[in-house]
Order: structure tokens, then C-alpha cells, then sequence
């Protein structure tokens, strides 16, 4: 005898493997934000201890109550470098919050705004990566008066060029869709397309490019503050410590500018790799792999 069998369909089931890829991926970006948080968070807390000075235990080197050793004012390193990794990220996360949307407006108006504005833009962004970043950033921050306000600032008008042409080519591509021609047809305005359709195409790139000027706006407030032409020396910051490191370092004191060093470089492979972790999660093209 001969049964019918009736086919019975099979719901689609992502690989395990692409399922713990994309589960790792989520577990760094929460690790290395719940990091770059607390690193914020414990520096404000300790900012008043690591300004504090114990001429007892000056010039101190590593040790078990002083990780990372004292300084020639006896104050505690590990404190003084965590508070400068605090100043860093404030400067870096408002830097690169205002420089990512001086990029998003630009490169909308050049995709969106016709041939006249895009070749303004264009020749904009073509202008500010011609010149190179530090120099143009500090003359920006010296013309400012240096400090907080001179480095976030310079450091906000030099950083937007890259996105800003990421922004414009993505843009670009959307406006040639097949469903943005048919979405003009059935009489959609052009607000409606542009927090429908533009704003979702290209946010994927922009979250993505805005995590990752994060660490270029870090070593650009801590390379003009170690010249001199950024932070008040008053203020911690890892380029002040840097900075003043540098007279010590010949009388042996080396952990004056190797702890707060690797600290800064930890804290921009952080943030590198968030961004990495980020753009693969959100990009389409590679949020299945």
C-alpha cells in the first residue's frame, strides 16, 4: 500500500554559528560601553583624590598600593590617569557628537540640495582633508582661547570631512532607489521621504562613523594638549600627564608615562572596536554573516 505523505513546512533557522557570532558581537559593544562608562564615572568620582599631594610618598615607583607608582608631588597615578581618561572621553564624546552632525547636515544638503550645493560641500570637504588635522586644529584651539570649550570646538570643525562624504555617497545611492521614485509618485512630500526613507538608509553608516571618530578625537585633545595648545594645565588630562612626564623620564621615573600611555591606547581600541562590533550589526550587508 502507498501513504501520501503531505509536506510539512520548515520554518528557516540562521546557522548556530552566525548566531553566536552575532552574540559575541553584543556581548563587546555592552562590554566596552560598560567600561568607557565606568572609566567616566570613576573619574569624576576620584577627580578631587587625584589632584591630592603626599609629599610622604613622592616619586614612588609600582606597587601593590600604588599600581601605577606616585609622582614627584607624591599623587597617586592610577587616580590621575583615570581622571584623565574621564576628561579625554567627555571631550571626545561632545566633539565627536557635534563634528558627526555638522557631517550628517553637510552631506545631506550636498546629496539633497542640487549640483550648486554639492559642489560647495564637496569643495569644503575637500579643503579641510587637504590641511592636516593637527595643524588646522591648533590654530583653531589657540584662536579660542585654548582650554575645554578651544579643544572641543577645534576639534569638532576638523574631524566631519570623512563622514560627511560617507553620509553624501550613501545618500546619493538612496535617491536613485526604485521605491524613493515611487514613493514621489503616490505624492509623498519631501519630509516624508526624508525621515522614511533617507534618515533609515543612511543612520546604520552614521551611528557607525560616530562611534569611530571617538577615538581620532581623543588622540588629536591629547596630542594638541601635550604641545601645549589644549588643555589648562590645572585640568586632568592625559596629554598633561604626558607632558609633564617627559621631564622625569631621564631620572628613571618611567611609569609616568607608560601607565597613562597604554591607558590612552586601551581606551581607543575600546572604542575602535565598538564601532567595528557596531557598523557589522547594523550594516544589512554584513549583519547576517
Amino acid at each position: 500500500m502507498r501513504s501520501d505523505s503531505v509536506a510539512v513546512p520548515v520554518l528557516y533557522q540562521p546557522p548556530k554559528r552566525r548566531v553566536a557570532t552575532r552574540k559575541r558581537m553584543v556581548f563587546v559593544c555592552v562590554l566596552a560601553s560598560l567600561l568607557l562608562v565606568m572609566t567616566v564615572a570613576a573619574g569624576l568620582l576620584f577627580s578631587d583624590a587625584a589632584s591630592q599631594s603626599n609629599f610622604l610618598e613622592k616619586q614612588l615607583a609600582p606597587s601593590f598600593e600604588h599600581p601605577f607608582g606616585t609622582d614627584w608631588l607624591g599623587r597617586d597615578m592610577l587616580l590621575r590617569s583615570v581622571a584623565g581618561l574621564s576628561t579625554s572621553i567627555l571631550v571626545g564624546v561632545l566633539a565627536a557628537g557635534c563634528s558627526a552632525v555638522i557631517a550628517l547636515v553637510l552631506g545631506a544638503v550636498a546629496a539633497l540640495g542640487g549640483k550648486r550645493a554639492d559642489t560647495v560641500v564637496t569643495w569644503l570637504i575637500d579643503l579641510l582633508m587637504g590641511v592636516p588635522h593637527i595643524v588646522l586644529l591648533v590654530l583653531i584651539s589657540f584662536a579660542l582661547g585654548k582650554g575645554f570649550v578651544g579643544v572641543t570646538v577645534g576639534v569638532a570643525l576638523t574631524h566631519w570631512g570623512s563622514l560627511a562624504r560617507v553620509v553624501r555617497a550613501e545618500l546619493l545611492q538612496c535617491k536613485q532607489a526604485d521605491y524613493i521614485m515611487a514613493a514621489r509618485r503616490l505624492g509623498k512630500g519631501p519630509l516624508y521621504i526624508a525621515l522614511h526613507h533617507f534618515l533609515p538608509y543612511v543612520l546604520p553608516q552614521f551611528i557607525a562613523g560616530l562611534i569611530l571618530l571617538f577615538p581620532h578625537a581623543i588622540l588629536h585633545e591629547a596630542s594638541i594638549t601635550f604641545l601645549g595648545f589644549g588643555l589648562s594645565p590645572e585640568q586632568p588630562a592625559i596629554g598633561i600627564i604626558l607632558s609633564e612626564a617627559m621631564g622625569y623620564l631621564s631620572a628613571g621615573m618611567w611609569w609616568l608615562a607608560a601607565f597613562p600611555g597604554l591607558a590612552l591606547l586601551v581606551v581607543v581600541l575600546v572604542f575602535d572596536r565598538l564601532g567595528q562590533n557596531v557598523r557589522k550589526l547594523l550594516d544589512p550587508r554584513t549583519s547576517q554573516e
